[in-house]
């Protein structure tokens, strides 16, 4: 696995190493982790609230995306992943174990910058913190996880016949602002008869069997590398003959 040797310096370009990390926790430990908002009158004492670090997996496909995108540039994320979980399923122990020792090394360092932040703000501080950077966090992990998704090439959900229509009908429109545009198509679309809005009907629901193969085989590949916590709980397949509202 050559490539892979090679690779593996890609991970300096986006940022170091959990062994080098480890090796000289401080400063440098802050910017490439950089996560919540802080509020300025804490800006002497911090320059940013760390993430998580990536997982073994994750960063693996971190690195290698970039690379098969350019070797298969017309080719759909979905595609990309598949041959990425390959690979990763091929990688020998011994090489998959420098991903997992970065991410252990990563978790460790992620621990005590932590631990060294907290240490550094008084009790009041801390709550002012907390109440600050609360709802920036979860705003930032559902836009990371958002993120993250794409990433690993989820299908997109299914459009429904009006959506369908709207984005057709959007595209067409040349004159007036978006919302000028909407309110016309919206128009439109109410008079639109039973039979033609069977059209868009049909579309949606070709576009939801779409969504349903496509997810199936996206979450089988999630269990192949161990991502379960991808894999929704309950899954309800389109019936046949369902019938959508207008």
């Amino acid at each position: 696995m050559a490539l892979l040797r090679g690779v593996w310096g890609v991970l300096n370009a986006l940022g170091k190493s959990g062994a080098d990390l480890c090796a000289g926790c401080g400063s440098r430990l802050r910017s490439p982790f950089s996560f919540a908002y802080v509020p300025k009158w804490f800006s002497s004492n911090l320059s940013g609230y760390p993430k998580k670090p990536m997982t073994s997996y994750v960063r693996f496909s971190k690195e290698q995306l970039p690379i098969f995108k350019a070797q298969n540039p017309d080719a759909k994320n979905s595609e990309l992943i598949k041959k990425i979980a390959k690979l990763w399923r091929e990688l020998p122990e011994s090489e998959k174990k420098i991903y997992e020792d970065a991410y252990r090394a990563d978790w460790q360092a992620y621990k005590e910058e932590i631990n060294r932040i907290q240490e550094q703000l008084t009790p009041s501080q801390m709550v002012s913190l907390e109440k600050e950077i609360m709802q920036k966090r979860l705003k930032k992990k559902a836009l990371i996880k958002k993120r993250e998704l794409t990433m690993l090439g989820k299908p997109k959900r299914p459009r429904s016949a009006y959506n369908i229509f709207i984005a057709e009908r959007f595209q067409e429109a040349r004159d007036g602002t978006s919302q000028v545009k909407l309110k016309a198509i919206n128009e439109n679309w109410k008079n639109l008869s039973n039979s033609q809005k069977q059209v868009y009907v049909q579309l949606a629901k070709d576009d939801k069997i779409r969504y349903y193969n496509e997810m199936k085989s996206w979450e089988e590949q999630m269990m192949e590398v161990g991502r379960e916590d991808l894999i929704r709980r309950s899954i309800k397949y389109p019936a046949k003959n369902d019938p959508e509202k207008f």
